[in-house]
């Protein structure tokens, strides 16, 4: 059986060298290019090979994968993508929030109101790359936040600038009648307003519980960690009736691994080391648009 692929590189501006030395990376790997075209904008450029590989398995795919991440150069990331997810009719997107549908990390903003920023980041960082548990290092960095006035929320919010390309890629999916959705261990105070001005089908956070107007330092409920966000993309696909191979799962951290596992595609943007090193492919350029380029659409 032949699989049909597609070898999609982006970068901010790709070397001629570099993307012929795809090309014979991929020839060598016994892939046959059928097509190539160009894309992109003043921002990136995109170039897509089209291309047939025989007897294809997952496996095969994965190795082709890590072959290209292991040859890359710096001026362009490739992805390798299946053509049947580029040709779904209907497709999933689903995101992490901070750091990824968002320039800043929310925990980090928030923490600035009690003085404890630099405390907070540096859990946060650890976290994100996968030395300490999630949920566990969550309750500690909101409890920092006990005794904050609740209109820190509301400033908070003003602060938070979307990623580059965000609003772009999300109108992209949303014109083309696919899902976008987005799951996330930040808040649902700050995320509403933005999934609500964006039009989201689908969104989740966690509730930092308010009381008297004032921030408890603790969160309500269960916490949206890594094996929620793998749920919520399986719930949310389900619900549309969408097959998992036709997804695409966006984050930077840890906590994203298992959503992003479980996509038809996972895709690493601007992503702690661990993440890019297992991710199916990797953005590292701060344009989050470049994922349609990466899905088709």
């Amino acid at each position: 059986m032949t699989s049909n692929l597609a070898a999609v590189s982006y970068g901010l501006k790709m070397s001629p060298p570099e993307l012929e030395q795809l090309r014979r990376l991929l020839s060598d790997s016994g892939a046959a290019l059928t097509s190539e075209s160009t894309a992109g904008d003043a921002r990136f450029e995109v170039q897509t090979l089209a291309l047939q590989l025989d007897a294809a398995t997952a496996a095969d795919v994965a190795r082709l994968r890590h072959r290209i991440a292991e040859s890359a150069g710096g001026s362009l990331d490739t992805a390798i993508v299946s053509e049947s997810l580029r040709a779904a009719p209907r497709k999933l997107l689903i995101m992490d929030v901070d750091s990824t549908l968002i320039q800043q990390e929310v925990i980090e903003l928030l923490a600035a109101y009690a003085g404890k920023r630099e405390e907070v980041a540096a859990v946060t960082e650890a976290a994100m790359r996968g030395e300490l548990d999630f949920a566990q290092s969550l309750h500690a960095r909101v409890a920092v936040l006990a005794g904050l006035p609740s209109d820190v929320v509301n400033a908070v919010r003003a602060e938070v600038r979307l990623s580059h390309g965000a609003a772009e890629l999300v109108a992209a999916f949303k014109e083309a009648g696919h899902i976008v959705a987005v799951v996330s261990g930040g808040f649902n105070q700050i995320l509403g307003p933005i999934a609500e001005e964006l039009g989201l089908d689908y969104w989740i956070a966690n509730e930092l519980e308010i009381v008297d107007g004032v921030l408890t330092g603790k969160v309500m409920g269960a916490v949206i960690d890594r094996a929620a966000k793998e749920k919520y993309l399986r719930e949310w696909a389900a619900a549309e009736g969408i097959p998992l191979e036709h997804t695409i799962a966006v984050g930077d951290g840890a906590n994203d691994l298992d959503m992003l596992g479980a996509a038809g595609i996972g895709v690493a943007f601007n992503a702690k080391p661990a993440v890019r090193a297992v991710a199916d492919a990797a953005i590292n350029m701060p344009y989050l648009d470049a994922v349609r380029h990466i899905a088709g659409v």
